[in-house]
């Protein structure tokens, strides 16, 4: 297909922002979600396998749905030297920052009047960690999702990821899985949380990023266990003045359009002759870019917004609060600091968004659909508890500060 002939972002103004942007649940998605979790429920591994056949996870009539310990170890041990290097590569990065981030809260005490009061940060039990299995494999996302897990001492790790390739099950093994189950969608959040009888112990908090269903299954399961965030489509949003590079800024909208073809690509710029650029930049690069059949779609949903300045390209981001934001402008540190909601930032045109992505060491799972605006991405907060307690010694002093018996108790 000529150039030409392919899509660029469509230009809207700042009060025309698609209502999209703001719905973290498609309503249909959630409909269908809930009937399938309420025959996962009802049914426990029947229902389960009834979904992962109609849906192509499994071969009808396969009832093997799970990978133990040790069939991870043997993919891992199959795959190539240079493809475990990578993978134990990858998962250090990830654990050495979620240890990082581990080591920021801590357990601590104090004394009150007549005793003492402190906390304890304790992980979760155990947890299901989601791995998109789509498109390409995703071993990725089962690093972020398992290791983080692992550095926050959650006990027990399931991971699902529906028809496993073997970098994807080696990639389990790596990030320290107990047990992987080779089915996806909202019947794998179902048996997550509602476990299968004898088959599958229920988990504590169920984490990572998934499609519409995915999504919806995890905003209807919340409450009866945790959740991370409702992480669906991919969006990157890029802040861009005269100074970006529009080839830059193009393949970095591109590096999210090929992820679905539900993914949003913008541009947020003060000046239109950046989105003319980025534009003929997009279509250059989508003209050879092997994964084009997917990005296409995608580049048709996402759209440029033209603003009066970078003051105003701040406030149009943080409407939005956008999975990934980047920064390619003149003074990028100083606009990055300026922005309020966001799941990650990635600041100046070197911090490709992609090297979040693949394991430079901050996780990948983050929020969509404005959810930025309350929640931060997945972190080794996301697995603790922060528990208080409180002890009285000395009764006399306890009541000269709540003011002595019979005083109003909060």
């Amino acid at each position: 297909m000529p150039s030409s002939d392919l899509p660029t972002l469509r230009i809207i103004k700042a009060d025309q922002l698609p209502a999209s942007c703001f719905e973290p649940v498609d309503p249909q998605a959630r409909e269908q979600a809930l009937a399938m979790i309420e025959d996962v429920k009802a049914n426990k591994e029947d229902g389960l396998l009834k979904h992962a056949w109609r849906l192509g996870d499994l071969p009808s009539g396969d009832r093997k749905y799970t990978v133990t310990r040790d069939e991870l170890r043997a993919a891992f041990e199959a795959a190539e030297p240079s493809l475990q290097g990578l993978l134990e590569r990858v998962a250090a990065r990830v654990r050495t920052f979620a240890e990082a981030q581990r080591a920021s809260i801590t357990t601590v005490s104090t004394e009150i009047e007549g005793g003492a009061a402190g906390q304890q940060v304790v992980p979760v039990s155990s947890a299901g960690c989601y791995a998109p299995g789509g498109r390409y494999p995703l071993p990725s996302s089962v690093i972020m999702t398992a290791v983080t897990a692992r550095a926050a001492g959650v006990g027990r790790v399931v991971v699902s990821s529906p028809r496993p390739s073997p970098v994807t099950l080696a990639a389990a093994y790596v990030a320290g899985a107990d047990l992987l189950l080779a089915v996806g969608g909202a019947h794998a959040v179902a048996a997550l949380a509602y476990g299968l009888g004898d088959a599958l112990a229920p988990v504590d908090l169920i984490c990572g990023p998934g499609n519409k269903w995915v999504t919806a299954a995890k905003s209807i399961v919340s409450g009866f266990c945790g959740i991370d965030m409702l992480a669906g489509p991919s969006e990157v949003l890029v802040i861009a003045d005269a100074s970006a590079d529009p080839q830059v800024v193009a393949a970095d909208l591109l590096a999210q359009a090929e992820h679905d073809v539900e993914a949003r690509p913008i541009l947020v710029t003060p000046d239109a002759a950046v989105i003319a650029s980025v534009n003929r930049a997009l279509q250059s690069q989508l003209e050879t870019l092997t994964t084009s059949e997917v990005a296409i779609p995608a580049v048709q949903k996402g759209f440029a917004v033209l603003v009066g300045d970078i003051a105003e390209a701040v406030r149009v981001s943080d409407r939005i609060a956008p999975e990934h934001l980047e920064i390619q402008t003149a003074d990028a540190q100083a606009v990055g600091e300026s922005c309020a909601n966001y799941g990650g930032l990635f600041i100046g045109a070197h911090a490709a968004e992609v090297l979040g992505d693949y394991g430079a060491g901050p996780n990948h799972v983050l929020p969509t659909a404005g959810t930025g605006k309350y929640t931060g991405g997945l972190s080794v907060h996301t697995f603790l508890r922060q528990r208080t307690w409180m002890r009285i010694d000395d009764l006399v002093a306890a009541q000269r500060q709540g003011g002595g018996p019979g005083a109003a108790a909060g």
